[in-house]
């Protein structure tokens, strides 16, 4: 398992610069107390990882998972652990779960709302009239393309760069077999990313799925609280859709449709407990596995769900994806902007070619489209 003990690592300095500067934020933003006050600066001055609260109510669930490393370094865990366990202790921090005015106030709700209330998401969200005049395949590859870019370049210029130009920042280009994972009428799974313009950029695709006949009903699976700051809840969903319909025009046709697939079932929201745990897909509790068994096929968004798929581990880049993944048992794609030093599936001539930028795998200009499971 990866952790953050290296100070030259990406990990050192999430939880040594990323997650401090993440206290500082979320405290202007809101008008916390005293109480809160004093219970974040602690957690970002602390050096030491604390329990949660003795009335959190998963209080159990974090003292089983976190066996043997609350009292330890946060850079001496594993670092999806550590991760995971900061944002939940910061939600414990603000009171989130607790009656009283801040009780489900998303700490990270300003970030997103910036997102959602940028002048230039105008633009953006009017390059979604030309979908329409484009032949077929061309609109749903545009769609891929811009839930794949989502939370890096905003959705106008991603719908306005065709795929072929875009494929020299992907280390991995499995569009085609993308593609042929969607029979007629599908099932498909898509676990959420970001809320903000990857989200639009994802309900687009959604659309183009369903108008298209590649899927007959579509399950989207959203975190159940805030996390990871920017992660998608359901009401980042209704926050979209509404920001879609304002805009008028292919948009709000798009959110109109949406929200009559959401009426009759055809989309429908999900969570479960686990996207806010520390566990890796192999450790997927039955009830939600069950709902990505074959002939389902799974869409995994972004970077903290592709970690969660191989495992957070120094796995070398040309590993299989199918031997990293082997615990998921599903027909799954992944989505992916890389933010972090995980990464399975690439090929030696692109790696290379790659290892000549130390930050690829880190810096965000880099994506893939990978396949693998059951086919």
């Amino acid at each position: 398992m990866l952790d953050s003990a290296d100070p030259s690592s990406f990990a050192w300095t999430v939880i040594h610069q990323r997650h401090p500067a993440l206290v500082e934020q979320v405290l202007a933003a809101h008008p916390y107390g005293p109480r809160q006050v004093a219970a974040l600066r602690r957690l970002a001055g602390d050096e030491l990882i604390r329990p949660l609260g003795e009335r959190a109510f998963d209080a159990a669930a974090w003292q089983l998972w976190g066996a043997e490393r609350v009292g330890r370094r946060w850079d001496e865990v594993p670092f999806l652990w550590a991760e995971s366990f900061f944002y939940r202790s910061i939600l414990d921090a603000v009171g989130f779960f607790e009656p009283g005015p801040m009780f489900w106030l998303d700490p990270f709700a300003d970030r997103k709302a910036a997102e959602l209330t940028d002048p230039g998401l105008v633009t953006e969200l009017a390059a979604l009239d030309e979908l329409p005049d484009l032949p077929a395949q061309a609109r749903v590859d545009a769609a891929l393309t811009a839930s794949l870019w989502g939370n890096r370049a905003d959705l106008g210029f991603a719908l306005h760069s065709p795929a072929a130009e875009r494929a020299a920042e992907l280390v991995v280009d499995d569009s085609a077999a993308f593609w042929e994972l969607f029979g007629r009428a599908a099932r498909v799974a898509v676990v959420a990313d970001n809320a903000g313009r990857e989200l639009l950029a994802d309900l687009v695709l959604i659309d183009e799925l369903m108008t298209s006949g590649r899927a007959a009903e579509v399950i989207v699976h959203v975190k159940p609280t805030p996390y990871f700051v920017s992660d998608a809840t359901a009401a980042d969903v209704s926050d979209c859709l509404r920001r879609m319909a304002a805009a008028g025009g292919n948009a709000a046709r798009i959110a109109g449709r949406l929200a009559a697939a959401f009426r009759s079932g055809q989309v429908a929201l999900r969570t479960h407990w686990f996207w806010v745990a520390p566990l890796e897909i192999a450790q997927m509790p039955p009830d939600l596995a069950a709902q990505f068994a074959p002939p389902a096929v799974t869409i995994l968004k972004g970077d903290l769900n592709y970690r969660r798929l191989v495992g957070d581990r120094p796995w070398p880049p040309t590993t299989d994806p199918a031997v990293a993944a082997d615990g998921f048992r599903a027909r799954w794609a992944a989505l992916r902007t890389l933010k972090s030093e995980v990464v399975v599936g690439v090929g030696e001539d692109s790696l290379r070619r790659l290892d000549g930028d130390p930050g690829w795998r880190t810096s965000g200009a880099h994506a893939m489209v990978q396949v693998s499971g059951l086919r």
